[in-house]
Protein backbone atom coordinates (compact mmCIF):
# COMPACT_ATOMS: atom_id res chain seq x y z
CA UNK A 1 0.00 0.00 0.00
CA UNK A 2 1.25 3.48 -0.86
CA UNK A 3 2.02 5.90 1.95
CA UNK A 4 -0.83 8.20 3.01
CA UNK A 5 -0.70 11.66 1.47
CA UNK A 6 -0.79 14.57 3.92
CA UNK A 7 -2.93 17.64 3.22
CA UNK A 8 -2.94 21.07 4.81
CA UNK A 9 -5.80 23.34 3.75
CA UNK A 10 -6.21 26.62 5.62
CA UNK A 11 -6.82 25.62 9.26
CA UNK A 12 -7.05 21.84 8.84
CA UNK A 13 -4.79 18.89 8.11
CA UNK A 14 -5.67 15.32 7.13
CA UNK A 15 -4.53 12.28 5.16
CA UNK A 16 -5.88 10.57 2.05
CA UNK A 17 -4.79 7.53 0.03
CA UNK A 18 -4.33 9.56 -3.16
CA UNK A 19 -3.50 12.98 -4.53
CA UNK A 20 -6.53 15.26 -5.07
CA UNK A 21 -6.88 18.86 -6.22
CA UNK A 22 -8.96 20.77 -3.68
CA UNK A 23 -8.67 24.18 -5.33
CA UNK A 24 -12.43 24.13 -5.97
CA UNK A 25 -12.98 23.87 -2.21
CA UNK A 26 -10.83 26.83 -1.26
CA UNK A 27 -12.73 28.94 -3.80
CA UNK A 28 -15.82 28.46 -1.61
CA UNK A 29 -14.20 30.03 1.45
CA UNK A 30 -11.81 29.30 4.30
CA UNK A 31 -11.72 25.70 5.50
CA UNK A 32 -11.98 25.58 9.30
CA UNK A 33 -12.97 21.94 9.97
CA UNK A 34 -12.49 18.53 8.39
CA UNK A 35 -14.38 15.28 8.99
CA UNK A 36 -12.20 12.57 7.48
CA UNK A 37 -12.86 9.51 9.68
CA UNK A 38 -16.08 8.26 8.06
CA UNK A 39 -16.11 4.89 6.32
CA UNK A 40 -18.75 5.96 3.78
CA UNK A 41 -16.29 7.14 1.15
CA UNK A 42 -17.04 10.80 1.86
CA UNK A 43 -14.83 13.49 3.32
CA UNK A 44 -16.51 16.62 4.67
CA UNK A 45 -15.43 20.15 5.49
CA UNK A 46 -16.60 23.21 7.33
CA UNK A 47 -16.00 26.36 5.29
CA UNK A 48 -16.61 30.01 6.04
CA UNK A 49 -16.99 32.95 3.68
CA UNK A 50 -18.10 36.48 4.58
CA UNK A 51 -19.20 35.28 8.01
CA UNK A 52 -21.37 32.48 6.61
CA UNK A 53 -20.53 28.88 7.50
CA UNK A 54 -21.36 25.91 5.29
CA UNK A 55 -20.84 22.15 5.44
CA UNK A 56 -19.39 20.52 2.32
CA UNK A 57 -19.65 16.76 1.74
CA UNK A 58 -17.43 15.39 -1.03
CA UNK A 59 -17.33 11.90 -2.57
CA UNK A 60 -14.87 10.59 -5.12
CA UNK A 61 -11.62 10.22 -3.23
CA UNK A 62 -9.91 7.34 -1.45
CA UNK A 63 -10.23 8.26 2.22
CA UNK A 64 -8.23 6.42 4.89
CA UNK A 65 -11.29 4.65 6.33
CA UNK A 66 -12.93 3.65 3.02
CA UNK A 67 -12.01 0.45 1.21
CA UNK A 68 -14.66 0.57 -1.51
CA UNK A 69 -14.76 2.07 -4.99
CA UNK A 70 -14.86 5.89 -4.77
CA UNK A 71 -17.27 5.96 -7.72
CA UNK A 72 -19.77 3.99 -5.65
CA UNK A 73 -19.60 6.75 -3.05
CA UNK A 74 -20.06 9.34 -5.80
CA UNK A 75 -23.18 7.57 -7.07
CA UNK A 76 -24.58 7.27 -3.54
CA UNK A 77 -24.11 10.98 -2.80
CA UNK A 78 -25.51 12.08 -6.16
CA UNK A 79 -28.54 9.81 -5.67
CA UNK A 80 -29.09 11.23 -2.17
CA UNK A 81 -29.59 14.79 -3.43
CA UNK A 82 -33.24 14.12 -4.29
CA UNK A 83 -33.78 12.76 -0.77
CA UNK A 84 -32.71 15.98 0.89
CA UNK A 85 -34.99 17.93 -1.42
CA UNK A 86 -38.07 15.72 -1.12
CA UNK A 87 -37.72 15.09 2.62
CA UNK A 88 -37.04 18.71 3.58
CA UNK A 89 -37.98 19.20 7.25
CA UNK A 90 -36.93 21.56 10.09
CA UNK A 91 -34.95 18.75 11.77
CA UNK A 92 -33.02 17.80 8.60
CA UNK A 93 -29.87 19.71 7.62
CA UNK A 94 -30.63 22.05 4.71
CA UNK A 95 -29.13 21.29 1.30
CA UNK A 96 -28.29 24.51 -0.54
CA UNK A 97 -26.21 23.39 -3.54
CA UNK A 98 -24.64 20.38 -5.26
CA UNK A 99 -22.38 19.87 -8.27
CA UNK A 100 -19.85 17.60 -9.98
CA UNK A 101 -16.17 18.17 -9.25
CA UNK A 102 -13.66 16.45 -11.57
CA UNK A 103 -14.28 12.76 -10.84
CA UNK A 104 -16.26 13.47 -7.69
CA UNK A 105 -19.42 15.06 -6.37
CA UNK A 106 -20.03 17.76 -3.77
CA UNK A 107 -23.10 18.62 -1.72
CA UNK A 108 -23.26 21.85 0.26
CA UNK A 109 -25.44 22.32 3.34
CA UNK A 110 -26.09 25.16 5.72
CA UNK A 111 -23.82 24.76 8.73
CA UNK A 112 -25.38 23.54 11.97
CA UNK A 113 -23.30 24.14 15.07
CA UNK A 114 -23.94 20.78 16.72
CA UNK A 115 -21.97 17.84 18.10
CA UNK A 116 -22.33 14.34 16.68
CA UNK A 117 -23.83 11.92 19.21
CA UNK A 118 -21.62 9.11 17.87
CA UNK A 119 -18.30 10.88 17.47
CA UNK A 120 -16.31 7.63 17.34
CA UNK A 121 -13.18 9.42 16.06
CA UNK A 122 -12.94 11.49 19.27
CA UNK A 123 -14.73 9.29 21.79
CA UNK A 124 -14.57 5.63 20.76
CA UNK A 125 -16.41 3.30 23.16
CA UNK A 126 -16.20 3.10 26.12
CA UNK A 127 -15.24 6.81 26.19
CA UNK A 128 -18.47 7.59 24.35
CA UNK A 129 -20.44 6.46 27.40
CA UNK A 130 -18.26 7.55 30.32
CA UNK A 131 -16.24 10.62 29.29
CA UNK A 132 -17.99 13.84 30.42
CA UNK A 133 -16.70 15.52 27.25
CA UNK A 134 -18.44 13.01 24.99
CA UNK A 135 -21.49 14.44 23.18
CA UNK A 136 -23.40 11.21 23.83
CA UNK A 137 -22.55 11.32 27.54
CA UNK A 138 -23.69 14.94 27.70
CA UNK A 139 -26.91 14.15 25.85
CA UNK A 140 -27.74 11.22 28.16
CA UNK A 141 -27.32 13.58 31.12
CA UNK A 142 -29.82 16.10 29.78
CA UNK A 143 -33.24 16.22 31.41
CA UNK A 144 -35.76 13.61 30.28
CA UNK A 145 -37.91 16.48 28.95
CA UNK A 146 -35.16 17.68 26.60
CA UNK A 147 -34.43 14.17 25.37
CA UNK A 148 -38.12 13.48 24.79
CA UNK A 149 -38.38 16.68 22.75
CA UNK A 150 -35.44 15.54 20.60
CA UNK A 151 -37.10 12.18 20.04
CA UNK A 152 -40.34 13.89 19.08
CA UNK A 153 -38.53 15.81 16.32
CA UNK A 154 -36.88 12.60 15.09
CA UNK A 155 -40.21 10.73 15.06
CA UNK A 156 -42.02 13.61 13.33
CA UNK A 157 -39.45 13.62 10.54
CA UNK A 158 -39.69 9.88 10.03
CA UNK A 159 -43.47 10.02 9.81
CA UNK A 160 -42.86 12.35 6.85
CA UNK A 161 -40.28 9.88 5.47
CA UNK A 162 -42.90 7.14 5.56
CA UNK A 163 -45.63 9.34 4.08
CA UNK A 164 -43.30 10.14 1.17
CA UNK A 165 -42.81 6.42 0.53
CA UNK A 166 -39.31 5.87 1.91
CA UNK A 167 -37.69 3.62 4.46
CA UNK A 168 -34.92 4.73 6.79
CA UNK A 169 -31.71 2.80 6.11
CA UNK A 170 -28.49 3.43 8.05
CA UNK A 171 -30.11 5.78 10.58
CA UNK A 172 -28.22 5.77 13.88
CA UNK A 173 -26.84 8.18 16.49
CA UNK A 174 -24.02 9.08 14.08
CA UNK A 175 -26.78 10.74 12.04
CA UNK A 176 -27.66 13.07 14.93
CA UNK A 177 -26.16 16.45 15.78
CA UNK A 178 -27.05 18.26 19.00
CA UNK A 179 -26.49 21.90 19.89
CA UNK A 180 -26.15 22.01 23.67
CA UNK A 181 -26.33 25.82 23.79
CA UNK A 182 -29.87 26.04 22.45
CA UNK A 183 -31.02 22.41 22.82
CA UNK A 184 -31.64 21.82 19.12
CA UNK A 185 -31.21 18.52 17.31
CA UNK A 186 -30.61 17.90 13.61
CA UNK A 187 -30.45 14.84 11.39
CA UNK A 188 -27.40 15.12 9.15
CA UNK A 189 -27.23 11.94 7.06
CA UNK A 190 -30.05 10.26 5.13
CA UNK A 191 -27.93 9.21 2.16
CA UNK A 192 -28.99 5.54 2.22
CA UNK A 193 -32.74 5.99 2.73
CA UNK A 194 -34.59 3.99 0.07
CA UNK A 195 -37.85 4.31 -1.78
CA UNK A 196 -40.29 1.49 -1.07
CA UNK A 197 -40.73 -1.26 -2.00
CA UNK A 198 -37.18 -2.14 -0.97
CA UNK A 199 -35.72 -5.59 -0.38
CA UNK A 200 -32.57 -6.62 1.43
CA UNK A 201 -30.11 -7.64 -1.30
CA UNK A 202 -27.03 -7.53 0.93
CA UNK A 203 -27.69 -9.88 3.84
CA UNK A 204 -26.45 -7.32 6.35
CA UNK A 205 -27.59 -3.86 5.34
CA UNK A 206 -25.70 -0.65 6.08
CA UNK A 207 -26.09 0.58 9.63
CA UNK A 208 -25.41 0.09 13.32
CA UNK A 209 -26.70 -3.16 14.79
CA UNK A 210 -27.97 -1.17 17.79
CA UNK A 211 -30.67 0.28 15.53
CA UNK A 212 -31.27 -2.54 13.05
CA UNK A 213 -34.25 -4.88 12.85
CA UNK A 214 -33.87 -8.64 12.28
CA UNK A 215 -34.95 -8.27 8.64
CA UNK A 216 -32.01 -5.93 8.00
CA UNK A 217 -29.78 -8.99 8.43
CA UNK A 218 -31.97 -11.29 6.30
CA UNK A 219 -31.25 -11.66 2.60
CA UNK A 220 -34.38 -11.05 0.53
CA UNK A 221 -36.46 -9.61 3.37
CA UNK A 222 -38.75 -6.66 2.68
CA UNK A 223 -37.65 -3.47 4.41
CA UNK A 224 -40.83 -1.50 5.03
CA UNK A 225 -42.94 0.49 7.49
CA UNK A 226 -42.57 -2.10 10.25
CA UNK A 227 -38.81 -1.82 9.79
CA UNK A 228 -39.09 1.95 10.26
CA UNK A 229 -41.08 1.32 13.43
CA UNK A 230 -38.31 -0.93 14.78
CA UNK A 231 -35.66 1.69 13.99
CA UNK A 232 -37.56 4.40 15.87
CA UNK A 233 -38.16 2.10 18.84
CA UNK A 234 -34.45 1.26 18.90
CA UNK A 235 -33.68 4.99 18.75
CA UNK A 236 -35.80 5.49 21.86
CA UNK A 237 -33.81 2.82 23.69
CA UNK A 238 -30.52 4.44 22.68
CA UNK A 239 -31.53 7.95 23.77
CA UNK A 240 -33.64 7.02 26.79
CA UNK A 241 -32.50 3.56 27.84
CA UNK A 242 -29.70 1.03 27.76
CA UNK A 243 -29.31 0.61 23.99
CA UNK A 244 -29.39 -3.16 23.41
CA UNK A 245 -30.17 -3.72 27.11
CA UNK A 246 -33.86 -2.99 26.68
CA UNK A 247 -34.82 -3.65 30.28
CA UNK A 248 -37.14 -1.36 32.21
CA UNK A 249 -34.37 -0.88 34.79
CA UNK A 250 -32.24 0.95 32.19
CA UNK A 251 -35.17 3.08 30.97
CA UNK A 252 -35.30 6.74 32.03
CA UNK A 253 -38.86 7.63 30.97
CA UNK A 254 -42.32 6.35 31.94
CA UNK A 255 -43.35 2.71 31.84
CA UNK A 256 -46.08 3.63 29.34
CA UNK A 257 -43.45 4.94 26.91
CA UNK A 258 -41.30 1.91 27.62
CA UNK A 259 -44.13 -0.40 26.58
CA UNK A 260 -44.52 1.48 23.28
CA UNK A 261 -40.78 1.17 22.56
CA UNK A 262 -40.82 -2.53 23.45
CA UNK A 263 -43.70 -3.18 21.08
CA UNK A 264 -41.93 -1.24 18.33
CA UNK A 265 -38.79 -3.37 18.70
CA UNK A 266 -40.55 -6.75 18.71
CA UNK A 267 -38.49 -9.36 16.85
CA UNK A 268 -41.67 -10.63 15.20
CA UNK A 269 -42.63 -8.02 12.62
CA UNK A 270 -46.33 -8.70 13.07
CA UNK A 271 -46.14 -7.76 16.75
CA UNK A 272 -44.91 -4.24 15.93
CA UNK A 273 -47.01 -1.23 15.02
CA UNK A 274 -47.97 -1.42 11.37
CA UNK A 275 -46.76 2.09 10.53
CA UNK A 276 -44.84 4.99 11.98
CA UNK A 277 -48.07 6.97 12.13
CA UNK A 278 -49.57 4.29 14.38
CA UNK A 279 -46.38 4.15 16.47
CA UNK A 280 -46.26 7.96 16.83
CA UNK A 281 -49.90 8.09 17.89
CA UNK A 282 -49.28 5.39 20.52
CA UNK A 283 -46.17 7.24 21.71
CA UNK A 284 -48.06 10.54 22.07
CA UNK A 285 -50.88 8.84 23.94
CA UNK A 286 -48.32 7.33 26.33
CA UNK A 287 -46.76 10.77 26.79
CA UNK A 288 -49.95 12.07 28.40
CA UNK A 289 -51.01 8.93 30.25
Amino acid sequence: MNSPIAYQIDQVSFYLKEQVDFSWLTQLGTVFAVFDQQDSGNISFGIEQAGQKKFVKFAGVRTMEYDGDPQDAVAALADAISLYKELSHPVLVELIDHFEVDSGYAAIFNWFDGECLHSHWSYPPPAKYIDPGSPFYKFKHLSIEKRLLSLDRIFDFHVLVEEKGYTAIDFYDGSLLYNFANDEIKICDIDYYQRKPFYNRMGRLWGSSRFMSPEEFELGAEIDSRTNVYTMGATAFVLLGGELDRSLEKWDASEALYNVARTATSKDRQDRYSSLKEFYEAWNEAMIS
